[in-house]
C-alpha cells in the first residue's frame, strides 16, 4: 500500500505527517518546521516517501462553497484563492504548498480539508450577522474555524468519556490562534470565530472580538489605510498588543510586568465568558475540554478558567490538572473537564484516504 503525506501550513510554520496505509492509517513520520519565510522552499525538509499515493492539506477558509474535503483541481484552487483575503495568514501559504507539491509530484492526488467545514451545520441564528440578506447570499456569514481540531476532539472524547461525548460540550482550542466551539452530540452548533479568524477570543497577535467602530475610528481619525488596519489586527494586537511584552503565554505567565499580568487575566476572563455564552448555545453544559498548545500544556490557565466557571459546577483536581489529565476535575465535581491533545493531521489523513482509496467491492 502507498503512503499519505499530510501538510499543515501556518503563517510561518509547516507541520507534516506521513501515514502508512496497511490497511489502517499508521503514522510513521511527523515534524514541524518553524520560522519559515518561503513555504515552497521549506518542503525540501519534508521526508515525503517515494510511494506517496496522496497528499492532504489543511486549508483554513473554504468560504461558502467548499463545505467538505475535496480533491484539488484548478476550479478548487480558484475558489481557495478567492477567499484568501479572509484568511491572509493561512490560505496563501497553503496555496503555495499545494502548487509546489503539484510540481514535485505531478499526477499524485491532492486533497484540501477545510477548517470551516465542521461548522457548516449551525442554525441560522448562529450563522448570520444582523446585516441585509443580500450580503449573506454573497458569503458574509459566521464560518467558524479550527474545525479539523474540533472534529478530532469530538471523536477522541468518545473514547475518553463516551457518555459525555453524546451530550453538550464546550471545547476550548487555546493556542496562538484560539477559538471555542459548542458541541451537541459531537456536532458543532456554535463557534466563537466568525467571518474571519480575527473574531472571538484574544489570541497571540490577533485582536479577537472588537467593536467595528474602532476600525472606523482608526481609518477616519488616524487616517489608517486598509492595509495598515489589517496588519495591526493580525500582527500587533492580542496578547502581544495588550501586554507590550510577548505573544507567548509562557513568557507572560513568568512576567512580573503589570500589563503582562493583565493580558493573562484578560485571556482567562474571555475564555470563561465565551464558555458561558456557548453553554447557552448548546442548551446547557455536560463537560468542557481543553486542547491545543495552551489548552494542553498550561495547567495554570486551565485551573484559572475552571475556577472562574465554578458556578457551573467545575471543581479542579490540582494533582490531576498538573499531570495533564485527561480528567482535570475532582470526584465531587458536578461537571467534568478534560485535557485532550488534538491531532488535525490524522483527521486530514482520514479524509484524504476516503477520497482517494477505491471503494471496497461488495461482499459476494
Amino acid at each position: 500500500m502507498g503512503s499519505i503525506c499530510v501538510l499543515n501550513a501556518g503563517s510561518s510554520t509547516l507541520k507534516y505527517a506521513v501515514y502508512a496505509t496497511d490497511p489502517m492509517l499508521r503514522r510513521v513520520k511527523v515534524g514541524n518546521i518553524e520560522r519559515i519565510t518561503d513555504h515552497a522552499a521549506a518542503l525540501a525538509q519534508v521526508p515525503v516517501p517515494g510511494n506517496v499515493m496522496a497528499i492532504g492539506h489543511r486549508v483554513v477558509h473554504g468560504g461558502p462553497d467548499l463545505t467538505q474535503p475535496v480533491s484539488i483541481d484548478p476550479p478548487t484552487m480558484r475558489r481557495i484563492e478567492a477567499v484568501s483575503p479572509l484568511a491572509p495568514l493561512h490560505n496563501p501559504p497553503a496555496l503555495a504548498v499545494i502548487r509546489a507539491m503539484g510540481e514535485r509530484f505531478p499526477g499524485v492526488p491532492q486533497v484540501a480539508c477545510f477548517d470551516t467545514s465542521f461548522h457548516r451545520g449551525h442554525p441560522a441564528v448562529a450563522d448570520r450577522f444582523a446585516i441585509p440578506d443580500s450580503l449573506y447570499q454573497e458569503g458574509v456569514r459566521r464560518y467558524g474555524f479550527h474545525g479539523l481540531s474540533y472534529e478530532y476532539i469530538a471523536g477522541a472524547l468518545e473514547a475518553v468519556a463516551p457518555a459525555v461525548a453524546k451530550g453538550r460540550v464546550v471545547v476550548a482550542h487555546l493556542g496562538s490562534g484560539a477559538s471555542m466551539c459548542g458541541l451537541v452530540g459531537g456536532r458543532s452548533v456554535d463557534s466563537s470565530m466568525g467571518f474571519t479568524a480575527l473574531d472571538g477570543l484574544p489570541m497571540g497577535t490577533r485582536s479577537g472580538s472588537l467593536d467595528v467602530g474602532v476600525i472606523l475610528w482608526l481609518q477616519q481619525a488616524k487616517g489608517w489605510p486598509v492595509e495598515r488596519v489589517e496588519t495591526f489586527l493580525y500582527h500587533d494586537c492580542g496578547l502581544k498588543g495588550l501586554s507590550g511584552v510577548s505573544n507567548d503565554m509562557q513568557v507572560l505567565l513568568a512576567s512580573e510586568a503589570p500589563l503582562a499580568r493583565l493580558a493573562v487575566d484578560y485571556f482567562v476572563f474571555h475564555v470563561a465568558r465565551t464558555a458561558g455564552a456557548l453553554a447557552c448555545s448548546t442548551g446547557g453544559l455536560d463537560a468542557m475540554v481543553f486542547t491545543a498548545g495552551i489548552g494542553e500544556r498550561s495547567p495554570e490557565i486551565r485551573a484559572r478558567v475552571l475556577r472562574r466557571l465554578a458556578w457551573l459546577g467545575f471543581e479542579v483536581d490540582d494533582a490531576a490538572n498538573a499531570a495533564g489529565g485527561p480528567l482535570l476535575t475532582s470526584a465531587g465535581s458536578r461537571l467534568p473537564a478534560y485535557a485532550i491533545p488534538t491531532d488535525e493531521e490524522v483527521v486530514i489523513a482520514r479524509h484524504t484516504a476516503a477520497l482517494v482509496r477505491p471503494p471496497h467491492p461488495p461482499d459476494p
